[in-house]
Formats: structure tokens, C-alpha cells, sequence
């Protein structure tokens, strides 16, 4: 069994746990603490360290992270503070969590990956849009079982706003929208990327898939819409299963 610990970072929580990445499976119960505010580097980075202290680990680490991750530095912080940007995000992290190698992934890259290696995604070689619904609306996509990385389709514009500031599970709580108000919104969203890639399958993720059964009925899309398997938890496993590779 290989385990590596998984930590998510999120506009809202930051939460982790070891994974088993042959199965994917956490073999602890998952420690949550919220994002601080304002998410700085020291902040976040910070906390993410109190994780890996969470579970007395030293050995190898898989994190995510809300925003463009090219060549291991921070292109876009929408949802954390802007000093993130121009950020050796694994190096910060990797220094809070005591010298543990760490690998980073974009947050929503990443619950995709352990969608199509575990969950709703599994074995589909056709052309799959993951999209997480929380503090703001991630996607990743793969064609042939390949992910596009960093594909920030949240950012797409929609009756002259970006998406998330319309769509996102956040927007929903704020602006207290009933389930079909919200259904309504995200449905022009999911729509928008049916016209623009064509997808064979799309899964919801983020916190609110757990309450898929309150929205989920209420959508219509071309593509298969699905749940997302693993929940809340996808982004703790892609993390783990990111550092394996």
C-alpha cells in the first residue's frame, strides 16, 4: 500500500488526510480548518503545515490549489489573497510542512483526476468536463482519459459577469437562492460549456455534490450529467494520487 497525505486548499476550508492511492481511500478521518482571512502566504501556507503536523507526517505530499499552476509557480489567485501570484507554491508549502516534498496541482485538476481514476470518470476515454461548485466553480477536463490543465473555465463570462460570480455554490448562499432559482443559473453555465467542448459526460463536485439531489433533477444539459463520487474528498485524493505520479 502507498500512502501519501492529501491536503486540499480551498477558498473556504483547508483539509486533508492520508489516502491510500491504490484505492483511494482515506485511511484517517480527514482534519479540516478554515482558510484563514486574508489568505496570505504565510497564512495558508501556515495552516496547510498544521495538517501535515495533524498526522505527524514527514514523508512525500500532494496539495492543490485555487488557481493557474504552471512550471510549480501561482499564475492567478482569485479566491486567495494576490500575493500568491509569482508564488514556488511548492517550495512555501514545503517549508511549512517541515521539508516534506511537495507536489501542486490546481484544485479542481485535481478532483477530476481522482474522479477519473476512482470515481464517476472512471474508464471514460471520451471527453469529460469535471466541475467543482463551492467558493467559486472549478473545472478540469480530459480527452481520451488526458487532462488539459488549468483550463479555469469558472472564468467564462455570462450575461456580462464571470460564471462563478453567477453560479458558484457561494453565490447560491449570499444571495439566498432558492435550489431551482440556483438550478437555473448553473444550467445556463452548464450549457454554455456544452455549445463551447462538446463533453460526453459532465460531473459535479464541490461541497454542494452532496446534495446533488436538490439540484441535479432540476438540469438539463445534452452531455450526462452526473454526481461526482468522491464528494467533497476528490480534491484530498487527486492531491495524494498527483504526488505518485
Amino acid at each position: 500500500m502507498t500512502t501519501t497525505l492529501g491536503i486540499d486548499i480551498g477558498g473556504t476550508g483547508i483539509k486533508g488526510a492520508p489516502v491510500d492511492t491504490a484505492t483511494g481511500e482515506l485511511i484517517a478521518p480527514r482534519h479540516r480548518i478554515l482558510t484563514p482571512d486574508p489568505a496570505t502566504v504565510d497564512a495558508v501556507a501556515g495552516v496547510a503545515g498544521e495538517v501535515a503536523r495533524h498526522f505527524d507526517w514527514t514523508a512525500a505530499i500532494g496539495a492543490t490549489f485555487p488557481g493557474v499552476i504552471a512550471d510549480g509557480v501561482i499564475r492567478t489567485a482569485v479566491n486567495v489573497d494576490k500575493d500568491w501570484i509569482g508564488t514556488d507554491v511548492a517550495s512555501v508549502l514545503s517549508d511549512a510542512c517541515g521539508g516534506s516534498p511537495v507536489t501542486v496541482r490546481n484544485d479542481a485538476d485535481a478532483a477530476g483526476i481522482a474522479e477519473m481514476t476512482f470515481g464517476a470518470g472512471r474508464g471514460r476515454t471520451d471527453t469529460v468536463i469535471m466541475v467543482t461548485l463551492g467558493t467559486g466553480i472549478g473545472s478540469a477536463v480530459f480527452v481520451d482519459g488526458h487532462l488539459v490543465p488549468n483550463t479555469e473555465l469558472g472564468g467564462l463570462p455570462i450575461r456580462g459577469k464571470v460564471a462563478e460570480k453567477r453560479a458558484a455554490d457561494s453565490v447560491r448562499e449570499r444571495d439566498g437562492l432558492s435550489w431551482k432559482q440556483w438550478a437555473k443559473r448553473l444550467e445556463e453555465y452548464l450549457g454554455l460549456l456544452d455549445d463551447l467542448l462538446w463533453p460526453d459526460l459532465i460531473i459535479i463536485g464541490g461541497g454542494v455534490s452532496k446534495k446533488h439531489d436538490k439540484f441535479l433533477p432540476l438540469l438539463s444539459t445534452r452531455a450526462e450529467l452526473v454526481p461526482a463520487q468522491l464528494l467533497n474528498e476528490a480534491g484530498i485524493v487527486g492531491a495524494a494520487v498527483s504526488a505518485t505520479v
